[in-house]
């Protein structure tokens, strides 16, 4: 457990919307905390994932937390279970999740090498948890050691949890978040560097972290991104490992994904039979292996011989000259002799000589440099440069913008003018907002961002017949459109709208500005579309925020919601209770096995009219609650029965009460989990002639809804609602 600060969100004893009572902080991250937490409901241990509150109101964020919410549909003892999201009446976002007591494979990371035989244990498991998810194309995206927790500090009980990918985005953090790559660039499959992800990505960084924990030691991807790829493109070392580990981290990492397992199918198989894999070697060979040799030292095995020396050849006879041609020889012999001299000189300072002479300073291999400048940042410089001039005026442009450098003299493969070609093309993209310069050696990727339509045309011309000097490469100059037109958005929506319209309402006559927030309301029929309109308005926003303020509903729930009339809210509450406990419940959360009692309320200024009370089920069914066979009387009237004041009127028993008196209860089974929705219809006269059945489906309901707003729209005087959620024990 990590010690509790002051500016914590959540102390010990906090209970959060009255149901978990925090007991401890578990860990700290870049956008969430972890805390351990316990119902007061059932009394199960959880942890609570809680957003930082500078990110609780991003959407950015919300959207990935709510992608780590969807894994709930996945059921395995080898994956973590998520319950929902919730959000405090301060506004701060928390996911609930099983809580898993023990230690994390980072931790075991820390503490030193791991067994073969743990390993191939805690890889069969997890490899158990992907087969799930996978199945339910699910990719985890970002598989590392402290996203596998030992249950009780055993391989065999090893559980995977953080599915989502909002991660600490420090520096030292090494984790990308973004539309294209997720995860830790140690443990990351080579093809996520270009935003290419599947189920094999993730057996990929399996077999990584696999081989990082047999070493006791992450493995080593280099200090820039040039090191990265170039190191990710290579097989991992795995030249001390033993069979059939060896065999098995092989093919898990294998740099292209065609040659790796192709599914955590093929990976349990090669598991339950390893030795299909590695080559039959008959036990009575003799093998003769070579020492090992070390790189910089030889064995010591005495004085190394000296070798005979050649025979003399003999001594040329030289031709008979005289004196003057003697002279004049030796003058232009002398004259030679100087002007080979100076140009030896500035060959050795212009380093023209290094391939005979070898470098002045060490071989960068790649010769890598990376220049940028976002629009929030000042530029930086981090990489190789051939002298000390280039490094002086490239150190001197940064500083000049309050910038930073990080330069390292090397020598490479690279071009005489490398460096003035380097410079020159900075010069050209200085005007820019934003750019980026990524060299190695003689090529070069250049990429920028202009709201200036000039510029943008100038810089494409002008990079369209080439780079600078010797530079060889692609440019790539973005013209960003200073206002977002409102006709760019609203296609998406329409095409995105699943339940009913979706709307914005911060949308101006010319659209929206570079610093305008791109807000969407209204109803999605699940989570996918949500997180599908936020990818679709991401690819389109440029720098603005995505704020999508849309409720979650279901396909039944959506198809009531596009019949129901429209109505002003009136104020009647409903309010949810734990019925074999009688414990009140707000959260409207109910799990496997618990009796959901259901009381609507009466304000005081409600006393006359009809009340229609119906609840619509994930499953597709309505349920009528009042009016019903057992209860016909629902005039507002007779409810309140003389009562003053706010009146609670049950629609939904305990079991026991409605067993004695014929009432109508539910309890929750594992048939139809989800989101239910109580619906409450305030009329001026009864809504239909004669009885709805206790039951009937979705799609009857709103029919005949369609048709008594069609014949009297003006008798409903107010609608009201609440969701009931039902969730899995």
């Amino acid at each position: 457990m990590i010690e509790s600060r002051p500016n914590d969100a959540f102390q010990p004893g906090d209970v959060l919307n009255n149901t978990y009572r925090i007991e401890a902080l578990l860990g700290r991250g870049g956008t969430s905390d972890v805390y351990k937490a316990r119902s007061e409901i059932s009394g199960r241990l959880a942890a609570l994932k809680v957003l930082k509150s500078e990110f609780s109101g991003n959407d950015d964020y919300l959207v990935l937390l709510t992608r780590e919410e969807e894994i709930r549909e996945i059921r395995h003892d080898a994956v973590v279970r998520y319950s929902e999201n919730h959000r405090t009446s301060d506004g701060l976002v928390y996911l609930v999740m099983d809580y898993v007591e023990g230690p994390g494979l980072d931790k075991k990371l820390k503490q030193g090498p791991m067994p073969a035989s743990d390993l191939l244990t805690i890889c069969r498991r997890v490899t158990e948890g992907l087969d799930a998810a996978h199945r339910r194309n699910i990719v985890h995206r970002d598989l590392s050691p402290d996203n596998i927790i030992l249950r009780g500090n055993d391989p065999a009980q090893a559980v995977i949890i953080d599915f989502g990918i909002a991660k600490d985005t420090n520096p030292g953090a090494e984790t990308i978040v973004g539309n294209e790559f997720a995860g830790k660039y140690a443990y990351a499959a080579p093809e996520q560097l270009s935003g290419q992800t599947d189920a094999r990505s993730d057996i990929y960084s399996l077999g990584a972290l696999l081989l990082a924990n047999f070493r006791g030691a992450p493995p080593d991807v280099g200090k820039n991104p040039m090191e990265v790829v170039r190191k990710k493109g290579e097989p991992l070392d795995t030249e001390d490992v033993p069979e059939p580990l060896k065999s098995l981290i092989d093919r898990m990492t294998a740099p292209v994904p065609d040659d790796r397992f192709q599914t955590a199918a093929e990976v349990l198989a090669f598991l339950s039979k390893p030795t299909d894999a590695a080559p039959d070697i008959d036990p009575d060979a003799t093998l003769i292996v070579p020492p090992p040799r070390k790189p910089e030292a030889r064995p010591d095995i005495g004085p190394e011989p000296t070798p005979s020396k050649p025979p003399a050849a003999p001594a040329p006879v030289a031709p008979p000259t005289d004196t003057v041609g003697r002279s004049r020889g030796g003058m232009v012999a002398a004259l030679i002799g100087l002007v080979v001299v100076l140009g030896g000189v500035g060959g050795y300072f212009t380093g023209a000589f290094d391939r005979f002479l070898g470098p002045r300073y060490p071989v960068a291999e790649p010769y890598s440099l990376v220049i940028e400048k976002t629009a929030d940042s000042a530029p930086s410089a981090t990489g190789s440069v051939p002298s000390e001039q280039v490094e002086a005026a490239l150190s001197g442009l940064m500083s000049s913008q309050s910038g930073t450098s990080r330069l390292t003299l090397a020598s490479g493969d690279i071009s005489d003018s490398w460096g003035a070609d380097v410079l020159a093309t900075l010069d050209q993209l200085a005007p820019l907002e934003e750019w980026r310069l990524l060299l190695d050696g003689n090529s070069a990727w250049i990429t920028g961002t202009t709201t200036d339509a000039a510029l943008h045309d100038r810089l494409s011309s002008a990079f369209a017949s080439g780079l600078p000097g010797a530079l060889d490469g692609t440019a790539e100059i973005t013209l960003r459109q200073l206002f977002l037109a409102t006709a760019e958005v609203a296609p998406v929506l329409d095409r995105m709208a699943d339940c009913g319209p979706l709307a914005l309402p911060g949308a101006t006559p010319v659209g929206f500005g570079p610093d305008s927030d791109i807000v969407v309301t209204g109803r999605v029929a699940d989570t996918v579309t949500r997180v599908e309109l936020f990818d679709a308005l991401r690819e389109i926003a440029g720098p603005r925020n995505v704020v999508l303020d849309v409720e979650v509903l279901n396909p039944t729930l959506c198809l009531i919601e596009t019949h129901l009339p429209s109505a002003p809210a009136g104020g009647i509450g409903v309010e949810y209770t734990v019925g074999d406990r009688n414990e009140p419940n707000p959260s409207g959360r109910f799990f496997v096995g618990e009796n959901p009692v259901i009381d609507i309320v009466l304000p005081a200024n409600v006393v006359d009219g009809y009340l229609t009370v119906s609840i619509l089920d994930v499953s597709g069914n309505v349920f009528h609650l009042l009016p019903n066979l057992n209860r016909q009387d629902n005039s507002v009237a007779s409810l309140r029965a003389g009562r003053s004041g706010d009146v609670p009127v049950r629609v939904a028993y305990d079991l026991q009460e409605a067993a004695q008196n014929g009432l109508l209860a539910f309890r929750v089974d594992d048939s139809a989990l989800g989101k239910s929705k109580v619906i409450v219809l305030h009329s001026a006269k009864p809504l239909f002639d004669g009885l709805r059945p206790t039951s009937e489906s979705a799609v009857g309901y709103a029919r005949a809804l369609q048709d008594h707003v069609e014949s009297d729209r003006d008798s409903i005087l107010s609608l009201d609602s609440r969701i009931l959620v039902t969730a899995p024990p």
